[in-house]
């Protein structure tokens, strides 16, 4: 019978035991196999599409717990969308005097 069957389609917090450590895993929670459990996750990078998915069988599970979605605050307005360049001097505006803006490397002597 599968143990773990009510988190069908929630997105979860699963750590469990890899050896002698306990690992984290978040995911959205796919199937229970009875004996394991699946988790997927996807995710976009430099504008490809990929997907993540684990198999943890029931032995190594730790704590599984559903992670809470966090509610939009009805009060707070979203910022203004500002283009590329002007968001780019905005944050170069609130870093504190200190902080370089460019990470400055010392030139290497030409050979010949």
């Amino acid at each position: 019978m599968a143990s773990y069957s009510h988190f069908l389609g929630r997105k979860v917090t699963v750590q469990y035991r890899a050896g002698d450590i306990l690992v984290p895993a978040s995911g959205t929670f796919v199937a229970d196999s009875g004996r394991s459990i699946f988790l997927e996750q996807h995710i976009e990078q430099r504008g490809k599409r990929s997907y993540f998915r684990w198999e943890i069988p029931y032995g190594y599970i730790h704590r599984i717990e559903e992670v809470s979605e966090p509610q939009p605050d009805a009060a707070a307005e979203p910022a203004p969308e500002l283009p590329d360049r002007l968001a780019a001097a905005a944050g170069a505006a609130q870093a504190p005097p200190e902080t370089p803006s460019i990470l400055r490397l010392p030139r290497r002597p030409k050979t010949a």
